[in-house]
């Protein structure tokens, strides 16, 4: 049996991420990342057992890393508007951190095998979450919405944001990069859409 050799390993989800980047999901063939990592076929065996396994292990890892970073310094009983500053910072460093990888999760997200990774990162990041929504709105500084309809004006306008970050650019200005003071004037408009 083959030893398993951890700078293989990571070189090979590399060269995954930045096809998918380039290709999108149906761009990656077992066959076309060997040859870019430079190794052979068998090898990528030795890490996953085949193409599904490996994307949704390569996702797995990402948006766990993604959901860690996130409750970096983040307390449930925190206050609703500081609790989501500090969610929106995290979120904001991990994006300027790793863009590749959020290029990358972006392709699964709207795939079938996200189904399969949203079941593994939600356990804990759930009761997280969870109980900073209830107490945020026990202490009557949120309104009780619908989850799809929180999570939409809580977080969506931070993914915008750094959707142009991504791009280099919005749809007014030639030149956009998201800094704390544009961060901080969208958030301010966030909690108080939230507020009661």
């Amino acid at each position: 049996m083959r030893t398993r050799d951890e700078s293989k390993e990571q070189a090979i989800r590399e060269k995954a991420i930045d096809i998918v980047i380039k290709n999108g999901l149906d761009g990656l063939s077992m066959q076309k990342l060997a040859k870019a990592a430079g190794v052979s076929p068998a090898t990528i065996y030795i890490y996953f057992k085949d193409r599904e396994d490996f994307l949704v292990r390569i996702s797995t890892d990402i948006s766990s890393r993604l959901l860690e970073a996130s409750l970096k310094n983040f307390d449930p009983e925190m206050s609703f508007e500081e609790g989501l500053r500090i969610q929106w910072k995290n979120r904001a460093a991990f994006f300027r951190e790793y863009p590749k990888d959020m290029q990358f999760i972006e392709q699964i997200r709207y795939s079938p095998l996200y189904e399969k990774v949203m079941p593994m990162l939600t356990k804990g990041f759930s009761e997280v979450m969870g109980a900073f929504v209830h107490n945020a709105i026990r202490r009557k500084e949120l309104k009780k919405l619908p989850f799809e309809v929180y999570w939409s004006v809580a977080f969506a306008p931070l993914y915008q944001l750094i959707k142009f970050h991504a791009q280099g650019k919005s749809y007014a200005s030639e030149k956009f990069e998201i800094n704390d003071k544009v961060m901080m004037q969208t958030l301010e408009l966030v909690v108080k859409a939230l507020r009661p």
